[in-house]
């Protein structure tokens, strides 16, 4: 049961993740938030089968990981369902959606940003936990615990000032190449995740 809901959840991760990008190439702005809905419960689900494998003298590092992740998970679905909702049917006031709206790189872009950096600080915990057995799951490891380095752009590029400077959000030209590039790099951590449930070995 553990492997199989941990398999389901990068299943999940994979799908989500390539379904963000053809919705940021192709300009489906609400399909975009949609799908960022269902990533953080599919990477919850696939965190979880891999603290579940976690050594004992590893507990620790997991389990920071998975309390991370329940805190990228609170704040996306909170960015993300005040889009769809709220947002998408326009019944706030000009000031609020300054604030609310994605699209305007306001408090709602920067509390995504902290969310994302949230979960990479959570797959390098996660990351740290395992013990591969194969080169399949040593390229996991690697990419999970790599993944980690994208904390320090996502919390300190707010405080910058450079996020006022693309007030489009991800409709911007750069913002959709940063996140297609992102996509890029995720989607082999869902596919080698999936992989690894499926054999049923141990990280």
């Amino acid at each position: 049961m553990n492997r199989l809901i941990a398999r389901i959840g990068a299943g999940i991760v994979t799908v989500t993740v390539f379904l963000f990008a053809v919705c940021l190439i192709t300009g489906f702005t609400f399909g975009s938030y949609l799908v960022c809905m269902f990533l953080p419960l599919g990477y919850i689900m696939m965190a979880e089968g891999l603290r579940c494998e976690a050594a004992q003298d590893r507990q620790a590092a997991a389990g920071v990981g998975m309390a991370l992740a329940a805190v990228y998970a609170v704040l996306i679905l909170l960015v993300y369902f005040a889009q769809t909702t709220s947002v998408r049917l326009g019944s706030l006031s000009a000031e609020a959606l300054s604030i609310l709206d994605f699209r305007r790189g306001g408090l709602i872009f920067n509390y995504d940003l902290l969310g994302y950096g949230m979960m990479a600080l959570s797959t390098f915990f996660i990351g740290l936990s395992m013990q591969p057995g194969n080169r399949a799951d040593r390229w996991l490891k690697a990419l999970m615990m790599i993944h980690g380095g994208f904390f320090a752009g996502c919390f300190v590029m707010p405080m910058t000032g450079v996020i006022s400077a693309m007030a489009d959000g991800n409709t911007s030209s750069g913002g959709v190449i940063a996140l297609v590039a992102w996509c890029a790099y995720f989607l082999p951590i869902g596919i080698l995740a999936f992989r690894h449930f499926g054999r049923g070995g141990k990280a």
